[in-house]
């Protein structure tokens, strides 16, 4: 039996507002002189507590945390600024190994010292007085695949996501770069942009 099932999630901008569109699809075969019944495995994912399976698109709204800095007003980003976002999955009911992966992107290209710097996988027991251990990322992708064991659950987790307007000696904005985005900014409205997309794939499984 083979069986394989997909769902793309695309997730945009900073504000951060999250579209996402998901397809699914299923091959079951069997043949036989008799009857089949077999229970179809549970594939089901929850993004930010909103059920991807159920509806083709829909946009959730996230909002950022903004780090405090002493030099900068609190919920606003300029040079030095760093903050995060997190993507909360839930794959609780869900009956088979699967994969997932996430490409992340700044759009802001007049932005190049904007960067993703760093992540987290957080569990469903974390509390904001935890020691975090971070992870670097590898060409701003995030990938993993979790097993499905015998008479277990899959449990939710975090994945939290780590940017920065990097300011040191090494940056590549110029300190009129960075005045005329925030300039540009103020007149315009401009928002800053970081573009995410999401892969859940069902692992392959054994062909009987």
């Amino acid at each position: 039996m083979k069986s394989k099932c997909k769902i793309l999630l695309i997730i945009a901008s900073l504000a951060l507002t999250l579209s996402l569109m998901s397809n699914t699809y299923s091959r079951y075969v069997a043949n036989t002189t008799g009857n089949v019944d077999i229970a179809f495995a549970n594939w089901q994912i929850l993004v930010n507590d909103n059920d991807i399976l159920a509806q083709n698109t829909s946009s959730i709204e996230i909002t950022p945390t903004i780090l405090e800095n002493k030099n900068i007003k609190e919920n606003t980003i300029a040079p030095s600024s760093e903050g995060y976002f997190d993507i909360e999955i839930d794959p609780s009911n869900v009956g088979v190994s699967f994969n997932y992966q996430i490409n992340l992107a700044v759009l802001n290209e007049n932005i190049p010292d904007l960067l993703i710097t760093k992540y987290a996988i957080l569990d469903e027991t974390y509390t904001e007085t935890d020691e975090i251990v971070y992870q670097d990322l590898n060409d701003n992708v995030i990938k993993e695949e979790l097993a499905y064991q015998e008479n277990t659950t899959f449990k939710p987790f975090t994945v939290r996501i780590y940017f920065e307007w990097f300011d040191e000696d090494n940056e590549t904005m110029t300190d009129e770069m960075d005045s005329e985005v925030g300039h540009d900014a103020a007149l315009n409205n401009t928002t800053l942009q970081i573009e995410a997309t999401i892969k859940f794939e069902q692992s392959f499984t054994s062909q009987i």
